[in-house]
């Protein structure tokens, strides 16, 4: 499979390319040329099979002619080393659970297939080249970070550089990724999450850099990251149907950099049958103002207790545009779109606490709200729930007046010391400081 450009003005890429320098040398994100329909037999018996067995399908449609079936076969299953259930919140609203991987985030599942398949290639560049090393840099708004780190932590030949916004993600998450050590180094930028995003883009399109180090992007700007979330949208269809309610379902992903949600289309590309989607935002409305008005205009991101979704300039939206011929009408003929101020989603979370006893953390807690709002009668609804509420301890307690109990996975991490270097949100520091690695 070749993947190209979605500025159109780079080379065709391999598929090794695309994975390996992560972003486009005309600053577009790499596509794939073609997507493959699934046959109808897979949708007729999926509801039979295993996750692991539907997401090796899927990444076989994807990355089948680029990796031998025995190699991608054995990614896929170590990196679905955990269950993603639908547990039932009302009757017609199921929340698909996200966070049952190692950093109890979404993001593993991309996180840990892009580390496995990213060694894949290091470990054939290594046969060949003594200088393999490969410099992993990830902006993070939140769980990203953890889920890169610790999906490439001790993988030889990978070091990783995770950039993130001084005091604006939670002290749960900053844990997850500023304690590790060993290959992964955390970067402390005085600024919000959009700069972070800048420095790693700004990084990738530097000659200087690039003679100096090999580098690639662990973001969802990266094909092997943003690919592999299709899997769960494929498996939570398998489970509503085993459910007998997935005649007309309807998903709806929290959205902040909105590669989640565009992995979902791809599926829907492939043939997935989810009726329509809904697209879940935070104040950080960019998104939902495009669908109402045709026009996509980024601004500076504001900070939200959904902190993951603070982003202002979306990069996956590229990708959303070129996926549907850059036709609004049919971007809109699939997605809806809703926005939540802060209050609305504190408030959402007490009213479901209060009537289901489900707990949903802040992202999860849009997707529930925009779900009840816009459901209409027959659909049922699944929404995302992408992080552990305990990662969000102090904003979820607050809310419910509550002690969360934190799962032992995240106090582990806690018991960590933090090892971070400062830095500010200007390119040039940034670069003396890789320069200097």
């Amino acid at each position: 499979m070749k993947y190209y450009s979605t500025n159109g003005k780079a080379p065709i890429a391999t598929l090794e390319k695309a994975v390996v320098k992560g972003l486009a040398e005309d600053k577009g994100l790499y596509m794939p040329e073609r997507i493959k329909t699934l046959p109808q037999e897979f949708f007729d018996n999926i509801q039979n099979l295993s996750f692991q067995e539907i997401a090796y399908t899927v990444a076989d449609a994807f990355f089948g002619e680029d990796v031998p079936a025995e190699d991608l076969k054995k990614i896929v299953y170590d990196t679905l080393a955990f269950d993603c259930p639908c547990v039932k919140v009302t009757d017609s609203i199921y929340s698909l659970e996200l966070f049952h991987g190692p950093t109890l985030a979404f993001k593993d599942v991309g996180a840990r297939f892009m580390a496995r398949l990213l060694q894949y290639y290091t470990r054939k560049a290594s046969e060949t080249s003594k200088n393999s090393l490969v410099n992993v840099l990830v902006a993070t708004s939140g769980d990203t970070g953890s889920a890169v780190a610790n999906g490439f932590l001790g993988v030889d030949g990978i070091h990783v550089y995770v950039l993130y916004p001084k005091g604006k993600v939670s002290p749960i998450q900053e844990c997850q990724f500023t304690t590790l050590g060993q290959n992964i180094t955390a970067v402390e930028v005085d600024g919000v999450f959009d700069d972070c995003q800048a420095l790693v883009k700004n990084a990738f399109m530097d000659a200087d850099l690039n003679a100096h180090m090999k580098l690639t992007s662990a973001n969802s700007i990266n094909v092997a990251r943003f690919l592999p979330q299709a899997f769960y949208y494929f498996y939570a269809y398998a489970q509503m149907k085993k459910k007998g309610l997935a005649d007309q379902l309807v998903v709806c992903v929290p959205s902040g950099n909105f590669g989640n949600i565009c992995s979902a289309l791809f599926g829907k590309k492939m043939g997935l049958p989810i009726k329509r989607f809904i697209a879940a935002n935070n104040a950080n409305d960019i998104f939902f103002n495009y669908l109402q008005t045709g026009k996509y205009e980024p601004k500076a991101s504001v900070q939200t207790i959904a902190n993951a979704m603070d982003v202002g300039d979306p990069s996956n939206f590229a990708r959303v545009y070129e996926l549907y011929g850059k036709s609004h009408e049919a971007i809109c003929a699939d997605i809806s779109g809703a926005t939540y101020k802060d209050e609305q989603i504190a408030e959402t979370i007490r009213e479901v606490k209060a009537e289901t006893g489900y707990v949903c953390d802040p992202h999860g807690a849009c997707g529930y709200r925009a779900l009840k709002e816009g459901l209409k009668a027959g659909e049922v609804g699944v929404f995302l729930e992408t992080a552990h509420p305990a990662k969000f301890k102090s904003t979820v307690d607050g809310i419910l007046g509550a002690d969360i109990e934190i799962p032992a996975k995240l106090q582990a991490f806690m018991k960590g010391t933090k090892q971070s270097v400062p830095m500010n949100k200007d390119f040039a520091s940034f670069k003396q400081f890789l320069m200097e690695q």
